[in-house]
């Protein structure tokens, strides 16, 4: 009789701008888990000569390009953050070829648990993938100025992004766990560690 798989928990990991959601999915990755980073198959489907990388070029134009020919992701952002129509184009292409290389990782993991970690979980559809949902909190002080420091906004264009997220009030009735971010690391990490010792246990 052939061995039967193990079954796999996929847990959703989110929050807004800024929460520290990233820092909070390397401390959940172990070993014996998957970390899906949706940030990082974006970043890779905007590759020279992807699918990707020719609609968006089609639609936005070469002046998006920096002189290598590469997207440059910082002026993309902020012409679609500022015209709304732009910005549900680009999210069509992006998220389409995003959730197909989502559902393939999970597909193809031998892990028992996979860690998907991923800003717009709940505005893409993504949470249909998802058995649990972990959202990260922050204060939105705080979210303004890791995300000025982490992605080199200015104050105007880091609302105007947090304008297109669901709220984190929104995210927070939905959420299976919360960790609170707005305090110590050390504080994060516990939350973290108890998470981790019941789900890894489910």
């Amino acid at each position: 009789m052939p061995k039967q798989k193990k079954a796999k928990l996929v847990l959703g990991l989110t929050g807004g701008i800024g929460s520290g959601k990233s820092t909070v999915a390397r401390m959940l990755k172990t070993k014996d888990s998957l970390l899906i980073d949706a940030d990082r198959l974006a970043h890779d489907s905007f590759k020279i000569g992807s699918p990707v990388y020719k609609k968006v070029v089609a639609y936005f134009g070469e002046r998006i390009l920096k002189t290598n020919k590469c997207i440059d992701r910082s002026k993309l952002g902020r012409i679609a953050f500022v015209n709304k129509a732009a910005l549900v184009k680009l999210n069509n292409i992006v998220h389409k070829a995003l959730i197909a290389d989502i559902r393939r990782l999970i597909k193809d993991s031998d892990k028992k648990i996979i860690i998907l970690d991923a800003a717009l979980i709940i505005e893409t559809g993504l949470g249909r993938m998802v058995d649990k949902l972990l959202v990260v909190k922050a204060d939105r002080e705080q979210q303004i100025l890791r995300s000025q420091k982490r992605l080199g906004l200015d104050r105007d264009e880091v609302l105007q992004r947090m304008k297109y997220q669901i709220s984190q009030a929104t995210k927070l009735r939905l959420a299976d766990f919360i960790i609170d971010n707005r305090g110590l690391i050390s504080e994060t990490r516990k939350q973290v560690s108890e998470i981790r010792r019941m789900v890894w246990k489910s």
